[in-house]
């Protein structure tokens, strides 16, 4: 045995794999990911082969971030400009001739399977938009944010056109953080805001007027003024547009302080909350966990996002620096989004629970956002070793 153990070639040679990996990190997307497939496993019991599929999903997504995390920033940096080109190539050609599923156009059939390209954009414009200030560092001036804006709105706009109106918020989020990471004038960012608080609080004033069956509404589709109208009273249309909400709430309700316990889900199993596997996953685990389950998972969330700014905060480029900012506000947007769209304080738009919702592009893009931070912790470290 000692034999074995004094021969140090092999573990020496796979220390460096596991060198310079972020514990916290690590440990957050652990923790996240154990409670994703205890929570599929009781969601996705009647679903056949969900759980199988939602671990292979996670396995595939953990050797994903151990590869990129291997990665210089400074290489990845060259991937931009070609993933956002085609990125966007893809998204006019799904507008062109993609699968359209649900009224929706949002799948490209490429022989073997069909990919969701907007996917692929949640990473594609923050890297791209993070690469384009690095190259205008130290000169930026109001053109160059202006460029930014285009170049965010070009898959925005065919993102939204699909319709999705769930990824093109978050493909616009990702993109506004790295624009404001880059050093956007408050001057201009307050104003957004303010117009978006009025317009916000005009609609829920209004809420009587405007969601007369007859009153049409600019820029949105009729399903997408339902879903205004159903977040701000839900209780019109129970057995309805509003029967996702209210069965959310029931659900996470019902589930109180301790939960009603793992498989024992009622509302879960009794198949009331839509997409439980899905965009409500949060529903069914909030049933069966109960507040104290939420916690958990909040805590999970919380130290991964507080982590991803500490290695932004600490990175040694503008562009390592940006794309960690908008890698981890993005991770806060999907919690933020998918748990107050259960909760009935948003609207209901399709955006998955990172770990915890069901879907194999999502679940590998997770991976390769986390082996990205993983790679700009590394990159820290190694220039401190270089000056110290």
């Amino acid at each position: 045995m000692s034999a074995v153990l004094s021969k140090p070639s092999l573990w020496r040679r796979m220390q460096p794999l596991f060198a310079g990996f972020d514990a916290p990190l690590l440990l957050a997307a652990a923790w996240l990911m154990l409670l994703g497939l205890l929570c599929m496993y009781s969601a996705g019991y009647d679903h056949g082969t969900r759980f199988i599929d939602h671990a292979r999903n996670m396995l595939l997504a953990t050797g994903v971030m151990f590869v990129v995390a291997q990665v210089p920033p400074q290489k990845v940096a060259r991937l931009a400009v070609p993933l956002y080109v085609m990125g966007v190539a893809l998204l006019v050609a799904v507008a062109l001739f993609g699968v359209s599923k649900k009224g929706a156009t949002r799948w490209l059939n490429i022989g073997i399977t069909q990919i969701q390209p907007s996917e692929l954009l949640k990473i594609a414009v923050p890297l791209m938009l993070a690469w384009w200030f690095q190259k205008r560092e130290g000169q930026l001036r109001l053109p160059d944010f202006v460029a930014a804006f285009i170049l965010l709105a070009i898959p925005v706009g065919l993102v939204a056109k699909q319709p999705d109106l769930g990824t093109s918020i978050l493909v616009l989020a990702a993109g506004l953080y790295v624009i404001f990471f880059a050093g956007l004038s408050w001057k201009l960012i307050v104003p957004a805001l303010a117009v978006g608080a009025i317009a916000i609080s005009a609609l829920v004033m209004s809420e009587e007027a405007i969601c007369q069956p007859d009153v049409k509404w600019p820029v949105l589709r009729e399903y997408q003024k339902n879903r205004v109208c159903t977040l701000l009273d839900p209780s019109k249309d129970p057995l309805g547009k509003g029967f996702h909400i209210i069965q959310g709430e029931i659900a996470i309700g019902s589930g109180g302080v301790t939960g009603k316990g793992f498989m024992k889900g009622t509302q879960t199993h009794l198949e009331f909350i839509p997409e439980r596997t899905t965009d409500f996953v949060f529903a069914a685990y909030g049933e069966e966990f109960g507040l104290l389950g939420a916690l958990g998972l909040l805590i999970g969330f919380t130290v991964l996002i507080l982590r991803g700014l500490a290695i932004a905060a600490e990175a040694p480029t503008l562009f390592s620096r940006l794309l960690a900012g908008a890698i981890t506000l993005s991770f806060f947007t999907y919690v933020f989004v998918n748990m107050g769209m259960v909760s009935g304080i948003l609207p209901v738009v399709g955006v998955p629970l990172p770990f915890i919702s069901y879907g194999g592009t999502a679940m590998v893009m997770l991976g390769l956002s986390l082996g990205l931070l993983m790679a700009i912790a590394r990159s820290r470290r190694g220039s401190h070793h270089h000056h110290g």
